[in-house]
């Protein structure tokens, strides 16, 4: 709950404070170091771009606007970064930074330093102000929404005609598109995933995930996704079948290729206003767009994703108007829409 009197904070003792914050949470293994240092940096550049006396909840939509494109137009000045004289910073050193401040502005709201978020009336984009990167692959909250929608519903649609009851697939494609939404795998990690990759643990349902270079990472699955899972391992796999996770209706694994038709397939039952053509690699990109623009720590949100580097992290955050078990729990593609 918000405080009842607001705690009209200068941006230095605002960044001051949340800096401090973030760092005790190194402490209880909350948050990694590394990422600790990458929130404080980025303050400490919003406390120079926006003026250490200013006010915080002074700050509008209109000068977080102005303040990631002063960001964007900086030089980059890593060492061993080549770049063409007069570039500024790297569509992943944007995507970063409005991370970082947005997650300090989500804690300012919380803690009552600021009335509004001022991010929530950002509007920065390529096109209309230049120099930030546009959404190129991942699914708006909307469209993403809407895909999953559609998944949920399967279970409880009719039969296609002609097809018999061993031939259908509906749980089979909506646990597709749900962990492929919702966790962000590699396709090549979805295919590869047998049942017992999947176990419950406190009863939290995680799935261990084999990954690149023999790295395997747990993840736990969101409650939705998980009684899906459940459901489909009990009543949609073939009798009998093969140890893998995903059958084609005759018992066969299924291959990488065979996932973009049943992305497909679902996206088709998608209200037209919501429909956007998507691959498995986009809907990876999704999962992190959503759980990175929701403030989620980025540590946690590159260990469900799988990647060595946190650094990585910014090629798969397109722009877009805890603990993993937090983190997933809350997944925000999974919430009901707000009333209006």
């Amino acid at each position: 709950m918000r405080p009842a009197e607001l705690d009209r904070l200068t941006v230095a003792e605002a960044a001051d404070r949340y800096v401090e914050l973030v760092r005790a949470r190194t402490l209880t293994g909350a948050l990694s170091p590394s990422t600790a240092e990458v929130y404080a940096r980025d303050v400490a550049t919003l406390v120079e771009l926006a003026g250490a006396d200013v006010v915080l909840d002074d700050l509008t939509g209109e000068d977080v606007d102005a303040l990631l494109l002063a960001f964007a137009r900086r030089p980059d000045g890593r060492k061993g970064v080549a770049r063409e004289k007069g570039a500024g910073q790297s569509p992943s050193s944007q995507a970063r930074f409005r991370r970082s401040i947005s997650a300090l502005f989500k804690h300012a709201a919380l803690a009552g330093w600021v009335q509004i978020n001022p991010m929530t009336r950002s509007s920065v984009t390529a096109r209309e102000r230049g120099g930030l990167p546009p959404q190129r692959r991942a699914l708006t909250r909307e469209q993403a929404q809407g895909l999953i929608g559609a998944a949920r519903a399967l279970p409880e649609t009719a039969p296609e005609q002609g097809r018999r009851r061993d031939q259908r697939t509906e749980l089979r494609d909506a646990v597709i598109v749900l962990l492929l939404a919702t966790v962000g795998p590699r396709v090549s990690e979805l295919v590869r995933a047998n049942v017992e990759d999947f176990y419950t643990n406190d009863g939290v349902r995680y799935w261990r995930i084999f990954g690149k270079g023999g790295r395997t990472r747990d993840v736990p699955l969101p409650d939705d996704v998980a009684a899906v899972l459940q459901t489909y391992l009990e009543r949609g796999r073939p009798a009998g079948a093969d140890k893998a996770l995903l059958l084609s209706w005759r018992g066969r694994r299924l291959a990488r290729g065979d996932v973009q038709a049943v992305i497909d397939r679902v996206q088709a039952r998608v209200p037209a206003d919501q429909r956007r053509s998507v691959t498995p690699h986009g809907l990876r990109h999704t999962t992190a767009t959503h759980l990175l623009a929701d403030a989620v720590d980025m540590d946690a949100v590159r260990r469900v994703l799988g990647h060595g580097d946190l650094s990585t992290l910014g090629r798969y955050r397109d722009d877009l108007p805890g603990e993993l078990e937090v983190a997933m729990r809350a997944h925000p593609l999974l919430r009901d829409r707000p009333e209006s």
